[in-house]
């Protein structure tokens, strides 16, 4: 039997008119996804997506590379019929059944789509012709149109297509097609899924992390940057940009009230990513916050980082228990790796006792101390050092 994968996906199908722009930019990352499994020839053909297969393939592996992109909510093994008579059909549909489920006993029900109109015979004769061949076959089978346990799918197309099975997708949009965002990572558990969060909206991601060296050491620095591999299998490539950000910790430190350190430390970082990602065609900034989880995600506190940009910053963790971001990074595979025990720059300098509902007025007016912030900042940003990631491999490295 000539086997093949057909795809679903969701959103992009009331697209209207620029349906077609979501659909070739999903073509297109599934052929990048699927080149180191064999060669496919991918097409889109009315409301879905078919892979064909050209060499050998393992198809655990090429579903678990279909499983993360963003854009498909449905894989599904199938069979390929290129002759659609009714008796090659019901025969087919047996030998999928016998082949698939071994004799065994079990409830099921077909299901069929008749997208050729030209057929003559409509979806619910093909399904009544398939469902009496199989009970004839196998009497072993019990029809259930309610809750069976399997569901056999016929669809008739340019070609005939059997399946049963329908694996879970991502859902989502394809990534780049809803413009490109800087996300702020740092070595925690939150960001990689903030991340991965906004770019299942079909936003490209890029990310910024801040170093303080020799205060943080080159184990974080390598601990962010396999965070951006991980989520990277996801987005495609990142251009992780490392910011030196020692001197102005320690200006921020030295100069200012303690207790203000994470609030003015988090605004002068916010300036940096605002100006980096405007350097790089990026839309807006993503954070990890969360409301009320530590003392610089108060209300108040985020007021008073976000006064500093003025391009839009996105929180999708920002309603989330620390409970459900966790359970989502284990989803997505990155909290082993973040758990992991190298500090970042932030646990570094923080206060014994941070405030909690900062003044704005009171954090402006303690910013005011810090002598050659402006040229610290525009020293930071030409020191950086950017490193192109895209799956498992750092592909180039180079300092601006």
């Amino acid at each position: 039997m000539k086997k093949a994968f057909l795809l679903k996906y969701g959103e992009i199908a009331i697209k209207g008119k620029n349906r077609h722009v979501f659909e070739d930019a999903l073509v297109r990352q599934i052929r990048y996804r699927l080149k180191p499994c064999g060669e496919f020839k991918v097409r889109k053909e009315q409301g879905r997506l078919f892979i064909n297969p050209l060499s050998d393939y393992d198809q655990d592996e090429v579903i678990e590379k279909l499983k993360q992109v963003f854009g498909i909510v449905g894989i599904c093994p199938v069979i390929v019929l290129d002759d659609m008579d009714m008796e090659t059909i019901k025969e087919s549909a047996y030998q999928y059944v016998k082949e698939a489920y071994e004799d065994k006993p079990f409830t099921f029900k077909v299901e069929a789509k008749r997208a050729d109109k030209r057929y003559p015979l409509n979806s619910m004769e093909i399904a009544r012709e398939v469902g009496a061949y199989l009970l004839e076959k196998c009497p072993y089978l019990k029809v259930d149109v309610h809750r069976p346990d399997v569901k056999v799918w016929v669809e008739i197309r340019s070609k005939g297509y059997i399946y049963s099975k329908i694996i879970k997708g991502l859902g989502g949009m394809p990534v780049g097609t809803n413009g490109k965002a800087m996300l702020m990572l740092s070595g925690g558990i939150d960001s990689p899924v903030a991340g991965w969060m906004v770019a299942k909206r079909g936003v490209g991601i890029d990310a910024i992390y801040y170093h303080s060296h020799p205060y943080t050491s080159d184990r974080a620095k390598q601990k962010v940057i396999d965070l951006a591999k991980l989520v990277s299998r996801y987005t495609g490539r990142i251009k992780l940009h490392v910011v030196p950000f020692t001197e102005i910790q320690l200006a921020i430190y030295e100069q200012c009230p303690h207790e203000e350190l994470t609030i003015i430390m988090r605004r002068v970082m916010m300036r940096i990513a605002e100006r980096v990602a405007i350097q790089n065609q990026c839309q807006a900034l993503i954070t990890g916050e969360s409301i009320g989880q530590v003392a610089s995600q108060t209300i108040q506190s985020l007021v008073a980082t976000n006064s500093v940009c003025t391009i839009p910053v996105f929180r999708p963790l920002v309603a989330f228990d620390k409970q459900d971001i966790i359970h989502l990074s284990e989803q997505i595979g990155t909290y082993e790796t973040s758990i992991l025990p190298y500090e970042d720059c932030c646990t570094i300098f923080v206060a014994k006792h941070p405030v909690t509902k900062p003044s704005l007025k009171v954090i402006e007016q303690s910013e005011k101390r810090l002598e050659n912030l402006e040229m610290k900042i525009e020293d930071a940003i030409s020191q950086i050092e950017v490193i192109s990631v895209r799956g498992d491999e750092i592909e180039s490295t180079n300092v601006n």
